[in-house]
């Protein structure tokens, strides 16, 4: 190997070189020991295809970009429909968003030799209208593709909101009728519609497993009946409450149906006392569990204390609850009588009044209860250890903040971990900030 200045030229001889180091190759290990060296001698670009291939899955793109230049066969695995099946499209205003973009450049690439082998796509916005638009230009390309799942995430705040519903619904048209495989579609927070969801049926029925649609205010409850009558293998689904309805659940719970796994519903209210909620009758909710008796049905709540009424008046199979404004006393004793299937609650904030018995009555009847979050409430040391101490070890998970244990003539703070840990079965602290 010849050195001329900053200049190195392959394939010609340094000056003194012998003929025996001509004889030796250069060991890919970097070692000059010759024919010792346990490290074969390997000429990069004669590298197998299924040996690049593996290398380059566990590169980041830009890395995988760089050294598809190192040759020509390098180059061709660079673009081998493999490596090409799942891609997170990144799209960000530099002006405005620390986001990195994934280069336009690149994406007309992928447009132009790769839609008809992406299978796994998603989308990354920032808060900004221009990119979600941008996200919506590069869907209405993908008239070849073959998507199986779709995801739409939006940052910050909802930016595909303020997407023309036209457009939107355009976007998403091209996908829906040429994927025809669809399973999986995340499209929280976004202008979805009753035609869309037509369409989608239309196209992907058979094959529809998971949809996610919280936050699709265009979205009517004859709309989502439309997709559990006709998608029966539909396992995983989010919604708002508000288009959820005895209707579908009875839909859900149909002999076609397979059996749902997952129900997430959000229950949101922006202004206090401007919604009417409506009530699901029992006997929907019985239906349901009998068709997918063991059915996750996760609840969020976003309320205010006066508008808790329509809830839990009747025994509800609830799995998971989440509280993210106060929740009052009351609400938490209907909790405890009406709903058995309980695995998880979380309580952000409650109040000034001690949740002792309503904790007891918690975990005297919630047998399934696993996991416990408490953040701005009151419970006396007394009446949380004897909650630990009907649960037991079954407690796997207990979040609960220094400030929520009021200090008692039986127990100080320091005794109360003592004796937490002993009726856990495991070395257990109060956190000092929120966990979950």
């Amino acid at each position: 190997m010849k050195r001329t200045g900053q200049k190195v030229v392959a394939g010609t001889e340094a000056p003194g070189t012998s003929q025996t180091s001509k004889k030796q190759k250069t060991s890919i290990c970097g070692s000059g020991f010759g024919e010792s060296d346990p490290c074969t001698s390997m000429d990069w670009g004669s590298l197998p295809h299924h040996v690049i291939l593996r290398v380059f899955q566990f590169l980041t793109l830009v890395d995988r970009a760089r050294a598809s230049s190192v040759c020509r066969r390098w180059n061709e695995v660079f673009h081998i429909p493999d490596l090409w099946r799942r891609f997170e499209f990144e799209l960000s205003q530099p002006a405005t968003s620390y986001l990195k973009s994934t280069h336009p450049d690149l994406i007309q690439q992928i447009i132009k030799r790769h839609a008809d082998h992406l299978q796994y796509v998603s989308f990354k916005v920032d808060s900004s209208t221009e990119s979600a638009e941008a996200a919506c230009d590069i869907l209405s390309q993908l008239v070849n593709c073959s998507i199986k799942t779709l995801g739409l995430i939006s940052t910050a705040k909802p930016s595909f909101m303020n997407v023309s519903k036209a457009h939107f619904a355009s976007a998403l048209t091209v996908v829906f009728v040429n994927s025809k495989s669809l399973s999986s579609i995340k499209i929280d927070d976004t202008p979805l519609d009753d035609p869309s969801l037509k369409v989608l049926v239309a196209n992907n029925s058979d094959t529809l497993k998971l949809l996610k649609m919280s936050s699709c205010p265009h979205v009517s409850p004859a709309g989502i009946l439309c997709v559990a009558d006709q998608c029966h293998g539909l396992k995983e689904l989010a919604l708002n409450y508000y288009i959820l309805s005895d209707e579908l659940l009875l839909a859900l719970s149909s002999e076609k149906h397979v059996d749902l796994e997952h129900l997430r519903i959000d229950v949101v209210s922006e202004n206090p006392g401007q919604v009417q909620f409506h009530t699901i009758k029992k006997q929907s909710w019985d239906a349901l569990v009998k068709h997918s008796p063991k059915v996750n049905i996760v609840m969020y709540f976003f309320l205010y204390e006066d508008e808790f009424d329509a809830f839990f008046r009747e025994e509800t199979p609830v799995t998971h609850l989440y509280f993210g404004r106060a929740v009052s006393k009351a609400m938490l004793g209907r909790i405890g009588m009406n709903c058995p299937r309980l695995i998880e609650l979380v309580v952000c904030a409650n109040g000034l009044q001690p949740l002792d018995d309503e904790l007891i009555q918690i975990a005297e009847r919630c047998k399934n209860l696993t996991a416990m979050g408490l953040g701005e409430c009151e419970v006396t040391c007394r009446g949380f250890i004897e909650f630990v101490k009907m649960c037991g070890g079954r407690l796997t998970q207990l979040s609960i903040m220094e400030e929520v244990l009021i200090p008692d003539s039986d127990y100080s703070l320091d005794r109360l971990h003592l004796e937490v840990s002993k009726h856990l079965g495991r070395m257990w602290f109060p956190d000092m900030m929120p966990t979950w």
